[in-house]
């Protein structure tokens, strides 16, 4: 008996980008529900369970941040966020509301499905019990959660407490960005979220001491403005 399909949902009003995403996902032998406007989009969340979202931010009737923000209230599946505005602080409210991700439009379908198999897998790494008893891997560096140990093509890699808490918080929410806010308040705490200048200089760090090349880092990854996301981890 064949596994059921992923059932992707995808809320935006452009019927171009509904069939270009349709079809994305169809390669993919995805199923897509679709709507509109972000009502008619909460309602099929609520009634159908799909397992991931896709949400534009222009809606007709709400905003996308406030969808998310419904969502987030009873659903813990992952959410891309696509949109057409390019300011920063409306991609950093999409993500503090509970987005994993964000596209700008316009945008390949490689980079979609891409980003796609990305939050399902991590998704569903955490629904299936992965515990920090385990090791996470990304590029030539291994983690082990449970001993608390760095490793980089088997020597041993000294981070400072807030490096490796910064290093864990990548590790549990792999592939998601996480804004400048997000990171500051839980490492430093609430009072300290202002202090970006802290976080560009650990995270320089943290690349110095694990990535290949850390002008050219394949794995810390900086989003623009926004805040940072940890890629290709096993």
């Amino acid at each position: 008996m064949s596994e059921p399909a992923i059932t992707v949902l995808l809320i935006e009003d452009d019927s171009r980008i509904r069939r270009f995403v349709q079809a994305c996902l169809e390669s993919e032998a995805m199923r897509m529900l679709d709507a509109e406007s972000g009502l008619r989009g909460l309602s099929l969340a609520a009634n159908a369970r799909p397992d991931l979202a896709i949400v534009d931010l222009g809606l007709p009737d709400i905003d996308g941040v406030d969808v998310i923000r419904r969502l987030r209230e009873w659903s813990s599946m992952p959410v891309i966020v696509l949109s057409a505005r390019t300011r920063e602080e409306e991609k950093v409210a999409a993500l503090d509301a509970g987005a994993d991700d964000f596209l700008t439009k316009p945008f390949g379908a490689a980079e979609l499905l891409a980003r796609i198999r990305a939050h399902l897998r991590r998704h569903n790494r955490n629904a299936n019990g992965a515990s920090e008893t385990s090791k996470a891997r990304f590029g030539d560096v291994t983690v082990d959660l449970e001993l608390r140990t760095v490793e980089r093509d088997g020597a041993a890699v000294h981070l400072t407490p807030i490096e490796y808490r910064l290093l864990l918080l990548l590790i549990r929410h792999a592939g998601r960005v996480l804004t400048h806010q997000q990171l500051l308040r839980e490492v430093w705490g609430p009072a300290r979220t202002d202090n970006a200048h802290y976080l560009r200089i650990y995270m320089r760090n943290l690349r110095h001491k694990l990535e290949r090349d850390p002008t050219q880092p394949q794995h810390i990854i900086t989003e623009t403005g926004v805040g940072y996301r940890l890629t290709g981890m096993n």
